[in-house]
């Protein structure tokens, strides 16, 4: 069993059928890996698998007239389970990598890997050199957002994404990589006690409300982790900017050019 099967097997997740699947897209894939609550570590019973991913266009399609179809996006239902999958052009999710994007890098470097190639190596290779103190704010603002929803709808969901998102952001600053394990970060990065409870509650149901909170102390809790992710961006010996520009541009180029 390879170690990307066994990953994903106790990620809860079905590993098979999914190469025929793959296989119908219009243009050669690169890698898919599996994001959204699976990644973060609190999926329901009820939760749709995301699949994210690139492809690669020809140059035919590029340089005619007509648009191409840089994000493509499929739905389909596996024995109950919704399954989405989205991809990207080579070119837009590199352009995308180079923006202060940890979205896009969380997909990239997902553990929970459906497919790959040799260049999905390369790309993982060189993800080191676009990470920056600047991605602190791609976790402070999405963090925002989701708190903002949580305060509307009262659900676990855009609650336990809030955590995540800080608790990411702060892990980044602190040591360089990635991680977007929510259970995972439980152990690098101080959180609060009650949040293994709200994993577990989560679980039940997708859109299960966040019942029996203290929401003042809750509050507090964000505003303090929000002030630890500032610390944190102030401290981190990451760069200022990208270092691998160059670096992607050509692996671009060899790959649009098949070579």
């Amino acid at each position: 069993m390879s170690t990307a099967t066994s990953s994903l097997q106790r990620a809860g997740l079905p590993v098979t059928d999914l190469g025929p699947v793959l296989a119908e897209e219009p243009a050669p894939l690169l890698f898919a890996t599996v994001s959204g609550a699976h990644l973060y570590g609190f999926p329901s019973r009820d939760s749709d698998v995301d699949l994210r991913g690139v492809h690669i266009l020809p140059p035919h399609d590029l340089l005619g007239l007509r648009e191409p179809a840089e994000t493509r996006s499929r739905m389909w239902d596996r024995d109950g389970v919704e399954m989405d999958l989205v991809t990207h052009d080579l070119r837009k999710f590199v352009r995308l990598m180079l923006r202060p994007n940890g979205y896009v890098l969380e997909q990239l470097l997902s553990p929970l890997v459906v497919h790959t190639t040799a260049l999905h190596a390369e790309l993982c290779a060189l993800a080191p050199g676009v990470l920056t103190r600047n991605h602190a704010h791609h976790y402070r603002g999405f963090a925002g957002t989701q708190w903002r929803l949580f305060e509307k709808t009262g659900e676990l969901k855009p609650l336990l994404y809030t955590f995540r998102a800080l608790l990411t952001g702060i892990h980044l600053m602190r040591s360089g990589r990635i991680l977007a394990h929510l259970p995972t970060l439980l152990g690098a990065v101080a959180a609060p006690a009650y949040l293994p409870d709200l994993i577990a509650a989560k679980a039940e149901a997708e859109h299960g409300m966040a019942r029996e909170l203290d929401g003042a102390a809750v509050a507090r809790d964000i505003e303090g982790l929000h002030r630890v992710l500032d610390e944190a961006q102030t401290r981190s010996l990451l760069a200022d900017a990208v270092t691998e520009f160059d670096a992607l541009n050509e692996l671009v180029v060899r790959a649009r050019l098949g070579e």
